[in-house]
């Protein structure tokens, strides 16, 4: 899937030539997909453990997953059903909101600096760094000289952690103006999600061009060797939660995670212990 889902970098990326409700490999339907998702669990599970086991012996590997799309688009549902299988302790999960008072007044990376997995864990952003080269664009909220040098500095920053042993997988869930539509209809529908819907929300889809747009550069300038982008059409539910868990589980094959050897001689220890 990593292939298959790769934005290619250094080349303009038009949003709209990708269909949001796509399939592009995988499971066919929902049942299938379903099925799919959960067969991965055990094996997400025991990878997750030996990550978390070798930095026990000094392996300073660990897995950043951000989480960046549309409102709606499925960042919170993607942490519910893709994480699950997880161990929580060995999990950092930080949803990035509005900067507080504390945090504006230090550089716009700093926040992100606090919230890093260490060494054996698994990090998921919900929203992230990139809410600075894109809200920030949309809204205006800095100096355009500021803010094209942000791209930059991501990128630094992004090498920087792979050069510490981060392998860094971003995600754009991709959803159409439409479905968007629909699950901000859900939210007004049902009594029990009106704590999900924002008033906001309506204004801001007047301004869908203007994100896509700024998706589109952040996607092109900041797609890397080091760090690229996948793009998971967000549409279907299902199939974005087993892309997401196919993508998370390729990555974690690719780091081949040990357990450590014991620093002790074992039937010494079972000789002593039986003799207890």
């Amino acid at each position: 899937m990593r292939d298959v889902l790769r934005v290619p970098g250094g080349r303009r990326i038009d949003l709209t030539a990708y269909d949001a409700s796509a399939v592009p490999a995988g499971p066919a339907d929902k049942a299938a997909g379903l099925a799919a998702t959960a067969a991965l669990a055990p094996r997400l599970a025991d990878l997750q453990e030996r990550l978390y086991a070798a930095s026990t012996a000094g392996d300073r590997r660990r897995i950043l997953l951000v989480l960046q799309g549309m409102d709606t688009s499925g960042k919170g549902g993607t942490v519910k059903h893709v994480i699950g299988p997880f161990n929580p302790s060995g999990c950092r999960i930080r949803a990035f909101k509005a900067p507080t008072l504390e945090e504006q007044s230090h550089p716009f990376l700093w926040r992100i600096m606090q919230a890093l997995p260490r060494p054996g864990e698994i990090g998921i952003f919900d929203r992230s760094h990139y809410e600075d080269v894109l809200i920030a664009r949309v809204r205006e909220l800095v100096p355009r000289s500021q803010l094209d040098r942000r791209y930059g500095q991501i990128n630094r920053f992004e090498q920087s952690l792979a050069e510490d042993g981060v392998t860094i997988v971003k995600v754009f869930l991709h959803i159409s103006y439409e479905a968007q539509r629909g699950r901000l209809l859900e939210r007004l529908d049902n009594p029990a999600k009106h704590w999900k819907f924002n008033v906001g929300d309506i204004e801001e889809r007047a301004l869908w061009p203007a994100y896509r747009e700024a998706y589109e550069i952040a996607l092109e300038r900041c797609a890397t060797d080091e760090a690229p982008w996948y793009l998971v059409p967000a549409d279907r539910k299902w199939y974005r939660n087993w892309a997401i868990s196919k993508l998370l589980l390729e990555h974690l094959e690719a780091l081949d995670p040990a357990y450590p050897p014991g620093d002790f001689d074992v039937d010494e220890c079972r000789r002593r212990l039986l003799a207890t």
